[in-house]
């Protein structure tokens, strides 16, 4: 892949610091440092739009904006929108004051890389943060380490992983956090805190043990507030869910009682 640019490194550092400014207009609820897109320690409730029907378009962006007024109604947790590329910009014009992250970012600068996610471009979009390595989308541990050394301090980063191992090996690089998702659960109507709150509780305590810093999630199945509280007490930080509120008729009440519990 040709990453040749005809910029010099003072330039990019202009370009990179001028979106990094124009991201504050998204920073996360309660920030002191906006230009750190800063994550506030409460737990997290992040939503992925997937390529869902009813969470594309049009349909993002109302999904947004019931994700915007949700997080505006409580004080004890935030919610994080993750969306398609195509849906970025628009999603943030709809829901201004929400995080929303995209759902995939490649390590490529400017040049020629044909169909890949540029990180700078997204930033300027509008993403305050990303996923990274989920099961329906996996990459290398080199494509993880590169992304991470490309994007500018603080830029939230979510790592999936499938297992122990694979929590272990993306904490030593430091993301910011990991959401451990087994994938034979995902999608299911069953919870992960349920059906393995082993492989919960067992990526907290082998993430903390390698860095501390990093912040753990879990996701697959979950769909309620019991399931969120339950997360939390298996010394989970939040949870990375999708079908449960982007299928529902009713996203709303979904959103609600996913803090109901907190």
């Amino acid at each position: 892949m040709d990453n040749t640019s005809s910029l010099n490194s003072l330039q990019m550092e202009y370009i990179i610091q001028i979106l990094i400014d124009e991201s504050c207009n998204h920073a996360p609820k309660g920030s002191t440092n906006c230009c750190m897109w800063q994550v506030a320690m409460r737990p997290l409730i992040v939503v992925n739009f997937k390529t869902y029907e009813t969470a594309h378009g049009v349909g993002a962006e109302q999904l947004a904006r019931a994700m915007e007024a949700a997080d505006s109604a409580t004080d004890s947790a935030d919610f994080v929108a993750v969306v398609s590329a195509f849906d970025l910009a628009p999603v943030v014009a709809a829901a201004p004051s929400l995080q929303v992250w995209t759902q995939h970012l490649d390590p490529v600068g400017f040049g020629s890389n044909t169909g890949w996610l540029h990180p700078s471009t997204a930033i300027e979009r509008g993403a305050s943060g990303t996923i990274i390595n989920h099961a329906e989308h996996k990459v290398s541990l080199e494509h993880v380490e590169n992304l991470l050394a490309q994007l500018p301090e603080g830029f939230p980063v979510c790592a999936c992983a499938a297992d122990l191992d694979e929590a272990r090996a993306l904490a030593a690089l430091s993301p910011t956090m990991i959401a451990v998702e087994p994938p034979e659960l995902i999608g299911g109507d069953i919870s992960v805190t349920t059906a393995d709150p082993e492989i919960v509780s067992g990526t907290a305590a082998v993430v903390k043990s390698v860095n501390p810093d990093v912040r753990v999630l879990c996701g697959a199945g979950v769909k309620n507030g019991a399931d969120v509280a339950m997360a939390i007490q298996l010394n989970t930080e939040g949870v990375l869910l999708a079908s449960g509120v982007t299928k529902s008729t009713k996203p709303e009440l979904v959103l609600a009682d996913l803090v109901s519990n907190l």
